[in-house]
Formats: C-alpha cells, structure tokens, sequence
C-alpha cells in the first residue's frame, strides 16, 4: 500500500522535505541565538552606561596597564576636557531619527596632553558643518571602542592626505594625522559645557535597547515548518486516495 513512498520521485520529495524543515527549524535556532546575544548586549549596555561617570583618563590608564579590555571599557561613562581640534573629520553614511546624515568627529586636546576622538553627534544631510566650540570644553559620553572593518566593507581611501571622511571610525587610522598621544578609543558625546546649541550636532543616541523581532521570527520559521509537514501529509493521503480510487475503478471494470 505504502510501497510507491519508496519510488524515486517520492523518495526526492521525502529529501526536499526533510531539508526544508531541517532548514527552518536551524533558521529558528539562529533566530534564538540572536535573540540570547540581543539580550546581552542589552544588559551589558545597561550595567555599563548606569556605573557612575568617571574621568577618561582613568579608563586609560586601566586599559595601559592591561587591567581593562578596550572592549569592556565600552558603553562606559566618562568626562574630559581640553581644546577641540579645529579639522574635523565626517563619517558618512549615518541616520538618526528616520533621517540620513553624518556623524561629526573632531579631535580633543585634554588637559594632559592626550588626543581622544569625540563623536560630537549626527548632522542630517544638507545642513552645514557646525564649527567646534574654539573654548576649552568639559564633555561627557559613553566609550567606545576602534570600529573595524567588516569582510566585504570597502575600505577609506589613502592617498597619503589627511582623511576629511570616513566609513568607520578606524582610531589606528585616524591618529595618523592627530597630535600627540592618541586614546585608542573615541567617546560618543551626550553632553558639553559649554552646552550643546541648536546649531551642533545631535548627540548620537543609545541603541534601541530591545529584544527585536527574533523571538517572532522564530516562531514563524517553526510554523513555516509545520505547514511544510503538513503538507507532507496532505500529498501522502491524497496520493493514497487517488490510488485507492483507481483500484475500484479497475476492479469496477473486470466485473
């Protein structure tokens, strides 16, 4: 009765099946996964950006004397001051708040002598480039770490000129055309004294601190599966049906 499951054209649909549940369901497993690495990344940013602020430089020595990974020191916050550089450096390529734009890094001067990139904050696409306060600054901000380039990201140009633009915030790179000694990390700025005006650049905000759309996207690739199961079914009993008919009618016609 079951034998024709054994033909060669079902035995291939039996494979198609059997890789595409398998596919959905691993699908639905890297959607968990996701899901797992959101929620820590959300919990890290949380821990990390509600510690009390403290002064840059004490970061820095912590991350010197190898007692803090760059990467552990981010989402900290910190405040310096010093003299802003007056070049300034676009990293294009951005949005905020629906709008596309770019983000303004310039060069501080701290009071010791060190050079640290702020991200001063996002500026929508046609609208000019705000000058940096030409006074000695006091800022606050979250760090964070030398943004690297993923596989298959194109690469900033080097033709031996000073970068006036950028895709990522590539600290080894830009300190090659900074002062001094440079932190190997940037600090996003979220405020200033003097404060920051309505012509400056818009702080860049924290990231959306949610656990996204993995646990839903999960789940579909479970139905998606079942109804592929189902399916399976349905083409087993409906080729059993057919079946099942053909032989009355056969045995209808030999009375």
């Amino acid at each position: 009765m079951y034998r024709f499951l054994l033909r060669p054209r079902w035995l291939l649909f039996h494979l198609i099946v059997i890789a595409g549940i398998v596919g959905m369901v691993y699908l639905s497993l890297w959607q968990l996964d996701r899901l797992d690495q959101r929620k820590e990344f959300n919990s890290r940013v949380e821990a990390r950006s509600e510690q009390p602020t403290v002064e840059f430089s004490t970061i820095l020595d912590e991350i010197d004397s190898g007692d803090l990974d760059e990467d552990d020191a981010e989402w900290r916050t910190v405040s310096a001051s010093g003299t802003y550089l007056p070049d300034q450096i676009i990293e294009f390529n951005n949005s905020q708040g629906g709008r596309a734009g770019d983000n303004v890094l310039t060069a501080l001067v701290m009071d010791d002598g060190t050079t640290v990139v702020v991200n001063r904050g996002f500026v929508p696409l046609g609208q000019d480039l705000p000058a940096a306060p030409a006074t000695e600054v006091e800022i606050v901000g979250f760090v964070r770490p030398s943004e690297v380039r993923e596989r298959g990201d194109l690469t900033d140009a080097d033709d031996g000129e000073p970068l006036t633009e950028v895709r990522r915030i590539d600290i080894p790179k830009i300190s090659e055309q900074l002062p001094g000694d440079v932190a190997p990390v940037f600090i996003q700025l979220t405020g200033s004294d003097p404060a920051v005006g309505i012509a400056d650049p818009v702080p860049v905000v924290l990231p959306e601190l949610d656990n996204g759309p993995h646990l839903s996207y999960a789940m579909q690739w479970i139905v998606f599966a079942i109804f592929v199961a189902v399916g399976w079914v349905f083409a087993v009993r409906r080729s059993l049906s057919v079946r099942a008919a053909e032989r009355r009618t056969a045995d209808a016609g030999s009375d």
